[in-house]
């Protein structure tokens, strides 16, 4: 089986449950996006490539840890070797902080409206990233949204000037203003992600209640001018009710726009909880299209730095699940 093949099978599932020696310093803790406040995920390598998988005790699938790192994988009748990934924060090789943990906006598939809201300080920041500075190599920021969206900038950025002490490429994916792809540009940032998390904005309407789609769009292309063609990035959540086609199209816009999207598989909680993971096929068609649209458009994965397209754990990424 092609690692393309196993890994969308492992992103249907999604979960995997642990066993053997203990693996706590193998489990990344998220704080952002649909993740957040679970039990915790790991990221499974096989050779260059890795999947990551929410912690779940009654997942079909059993990641067995013999010690320092070392692992095997059961799924089905296969049995895979490999290892377990250390986290830098939140996932390997890099520092990926959430600024603000909370928000107030309740987009259907998120959980972070239902947590406390906690705002890190710019000294606690500066401890973790010093924490794991010798084993990273780039910095991601990503915030919920306390109080304002503006207010919010404006924190992200003074997060940012100190950040910079480290010398580190710096990826920011936040809820902009008009004036964040200035602002982030002009602080120095390598990348930034802004995502229209919907294939469509019928359903971006209903899953992102009180945020602006079109806005998104006009801040998207501004970034590509600031920023350069791949150096900007955008999530579509797969399988929130849109057809393979409205999915394809959307691909399409972005690429030709010059932004990279990030196609994430569902995480049914929060508000879609009961909805289904997308089909491992599913995954592989899409995976198809998307592969050719950055190709067409020519954008390389493989030059990102820093967040997710970097990581390349929750997804499948054209140029490096090959």
């Amino acid at each position: 089986m092609q690692w393309e093949e196993l890994k969308a099978r492992l992103l249907e599932a999604g979960s995997a449950r642990l066993s053997g020696e203990p693996a706590e310093d193998y489990i990344a803790k998220s704080t952002a996006g649909p993740g957040a406040g679970g039990k915790g995920a790991v990221f499974f390598a096989m050779g260059s490539h890795r999947v990551k998988f929410a912690v779940n005790p009654a997942s079909p699938i059993e990641i067995a840890h013999r010690g320092g790192g070392v692992a095997d994988l059961y799924f089905g009748d296969r049995q895979i070797s490999g290892r377990l990934l250390q986290p830098g924060l939140h996932c390997p090789d890099q520092a990926f902080i959430t600024v603000t943990e909370g928000c107030i906006f309740s987009c259907r598939y998120c959980t972070v409206p239902r947590l406390p809201a906690r705002r890190k300080t710019v000294e606690e920041i500066m401890d973790l990233v010093e924490s794991v500075r010798h084993r990273v190599s780039a910095i991601s920021l990503t915030s919920g949204v306390q109080g304002s969206i503006g207010e919010e900038e404006a924190y992200v950025c003074e997060v940012i000037v100190h950040l910079r002490f480290f010398g580190l490429p710096i990826g920011v994916s936040i809820y902009p203003t008009d004036q964040t792809p200035e602002k982030l540009h002009a602080l120095g940032v390598t990348e930034v992600k802004f995502n229209i998390e919907t294939a469509t904005p019928e359903l971006f309407a209903k899953m992102c209640p009180g945020l602006d789609y079109n806005r998104l769009w006009q801040i998207l292309d501004r970034s590509v001018e600031l920023f350069g063609k791949g150096r900007v990035f955008s999530n579509v959540i797969i399988g929130l009710g849109e057809t393979d086609a409205e999915m394809e199209t959307c691909i399409n816009r972005l690429t030709s726009h010059g932004v990279i999207p990030v196609l994430r598989p569902l995480n049914p909680v929060a508000g879609c909880a009961g909805m289904p993971r997308p089909s491992a096929e599913r995954l592989r068609h899409l995976f198809a299209l998307h592969r050719q649209a950055l190709a067409r458009a020519g954008l390389d994965t493989t030059g990102a730095l820093t967040m997710c397209t970097s990581c390349a754990g929750c997804d499948l990424v054209p140029g490096r699940d090959e």
